[in-house]
């Protein structure tokens, strides 16, 4: 698949996602097969104010290229000048705008998917971006309550001068209840000349298959079924690719996998406390029997007493 001048080994995608997506985790995934990974979306306006939190979201590596840096924002000119910043500091491959958060604080700020209500507002922004950095400039929407009006912004997206669109085929109101509305998604992808990228309910390998094959669209973005399982990049593809499925993943190996989090987050030094027990608690998540395990690491004081607690289990 090809984002404009960017040509990927592959279709699957990471989608940015908020307190997940750090560049530890995001080098998992790529291990396993992701053909594009994105930084967690990190607000315009901080970026201008050079917030070094914000700053950080789009720390990078080599061995994790090709990337993209997801911005949030509703200012058509400050967006473009955090884009501009993050391609100087970072030279991201991809920069993506969320037009799809759906948190209640974001949507209050008029961010994510509250620019849904302006469709011009979303092509102001789309162009602004476009002409200020190098890299191809893609959006990740959410769908509206009517197909016309959502045909209708993802036009004026590509019409803006988009790479590519991704589409999580659920509405602002649905939040992640529900299902993904694949026929959303597959008018879309009839609509647009430019690849389309298909989010939401993609857990498994024959849910994969009928997403792609249903909506004929370019790719796929996996979120939530990537925490605590970045395998399922490796999964996805096997299956996709040569219809085959692999052997399920042991608890040793998502242990293993939990472990190289670890060490990753010590080697570029964003090692924190409270992100390592809460991936503990993601990489133990289909495990039966372990409610003295998950009470012992909540019990843990600080890091080295957690990881004895992982490392003895």
């Amino acid at each position: 698949m090809n984002i404009g001048k960017l040509k990927l080994d592959g279709n699957l995608i990471l989608a940015p996602m908020s307190g997940v997506t750090n560049l530890p985790f995001r080098l998992l995934c790529k291990k396993y097969g992701a053909a594009l990974v994105f930084s967690e979306m990190a607000c315009s306006e901080a970026i201008v104010r050079q917030n070094q939190k914000s700053m950080k979201r789009g720390f990078t590596c080599v061995e994790e290229r090709p990337m993209g840096i997801q911005l949030l924002g509703s200012d058509p000119d400050t967006l473009a000048s955090s884009a501009d910043i993050m391609q100087e500091t970072y030279s991201p491959e991809i920069i993506d705008i969320n037009l799809g958060c759906p948190d209640k604080n974001i949507i209050r700020n008029g961010f994510g998917s509250a620019l849904l209500n302006d469709p011009e507002k979303i092509g102001r922004i789309t162009e602004e971006i476009s002409g200020s950095v190098n890299a191809p400039v893609t959006a990740k929407m959410r769908i509206t309550d009517r197909l016309e009006e959502t045909c209708k912004i993802a036009r004026r997206i590509e019409n803006a001068g988009a790479q590519a669109l991704t589409v999580h085929g659920r509405t602002q109101k649905q939040g992640y209840s529900g299902k993904s509305n694949l026929d959303f998604i597959k008018a879309i992808k009839r609509e647009l000349s430019i690849p389309v990228i298909a989010n939401g309910d993609i857990f498994d390998e024959k849910q994969a298959m009928h997403v792609l094959e249903y909506t004929q669209c370019d790719g796929l973005m996996i979120g939530r079924a990537a925490i605590g399982n970045p395998f399922i990049f490796q999964r996805l593809s096997c299956y996709l690719n040569k219809g085959e499925f692999l052997s399920p993943r042991t608890f040793e190996e998502q242990l293993d996998d939990f472990f190289a989090y670890e060490e990753l987050c010590r080697k570029y030094d964003l090692l924190a406390y409270s992100d390592l027990k809460l991936k503990a608690h993601w990489f133990l998540k289909h495990k039966q029997n372990i409610k003295s395990v998950r009470e012992k690491i909540n019990g843990a004081k600080d890091i080295d007493s957690m990881m004895s607690i992982m490392r003895e289990f």
